[in-house]
């Protein structure tokens, strides 16, 4: 039995025409965002990274394959997992779709992660993806962009998503801050909540699970010369989550409880 309000199609249709006016000023909103983020001052890249590619060894210029522009996904798959984020996963299964589009609009988008690329390209058949996915093994790259850390830097207390977390003692004791993922909870030795389901599901442990962070850098090459233009981390990647963008429309909502995702091969048919 729904307990949620009802009406007559007039009732209806005249809440859904005073929302209209709120979904306008929120269009409006967003496409002014947009404009700020474009008109962030461009960073020079001086340091070389190298990257291992289905290609062979590629240079960050590399990865742009030609075009002026180039949009990274910092795939949590770090060296100790056995496969990659769940969640990152449930992100990445749309870059096939639009990511063509986004190749015939001068703008390549590519994931990159510190897994050597052996386990990158067999996890990639795995998922039946075909988008450019780069083994930063080795390198400094997602460091330099706040989406790994070291063990050292998370027992301090790490900069993630523009803020400090609280430190992880030598246990994997702490907390992750609301904010900085979808839930924000503690991590306790055997606990449990959606950092600590997603960690068991890639073969590890909350400390080196959470040693890697998704997040988004977006790069432009100018005059042979690339430049970081924009990073977003943690629910800043929410847009970029396609079954979010449809849940939030659906009758319940997100409606969540907890990790109720799974990679896209680990469902129960139905």
């Amino acid at each position: 039995m729904t307990t949620h309000v009802t009406g007559t199609r007039d009732e209806w249709l005249a809440a859904r025409v005073e929302l209209l006016q709120a979904e306008k000023e929120h269009t409006r909103r967003s496409d002014e965002l947009a404009r700020r983020w474009q008109a962030l001052p461009w960073v020079r890249i001086d340091r070389e990274y190298r990257f291992d590619t289905d290609a062979g060894s590629a240079s960050l210029a590399d990865l742009f394959q030609g075009r002026s522009q180039l949009l990274v996904y910092h795939f949590m798959f770090g060296p100790d997992y056995t496969a990659g984020c769940a969640t990152c996963s449930t992100i990445a299964d749309g870059f096939n779709g639009f990511g063509v589009h986004l190749s015939h609009h001068d703008v390549t988008l590519a994931a990159v992660s510190r897994a050597p690329l052996a386990q990158l390209q067999a996890y990639k058949q795995r998922m039946g993806w075909s988008f450019p996915w780069a083994s930063s093994a080795g390198t400094d790259f997602n460091f330099d962009f706040d989406a790994s850390f070291t063990e050292d830097e998370q027992r301090a207390g790490i900069e993630y998503n523009y803020r400090r977390e609280p430190p992880l003692n030598a246990g994997g004791w702490g907390r992750i801050l609301e904010g900085s993922t979808p839930v924000g909870e503690a991590l306790t030795e055997g606990g449990t909540g959606p950092t600590h389901d997603n960690a068991v599901m890639t073969g590890t442990d909350t400390a080196t699970y959470t040693r890697e962070r998704p997040g988004m850098s977006a790069f432009v090459r100018q005059d042979g010369v690339v430049y970081h233009t924009y990073s977003t981390y943690a629910r800043g990647l929410d847009g970029l989550w396609g079954m979010y963008q449809w849940l939030d429309r659906a009758p319940l909502g997100r409606n969540e409880t907890g990790l109720w995702w799974r990679r896209h091969d680990e469902y129960d048919r139905r």
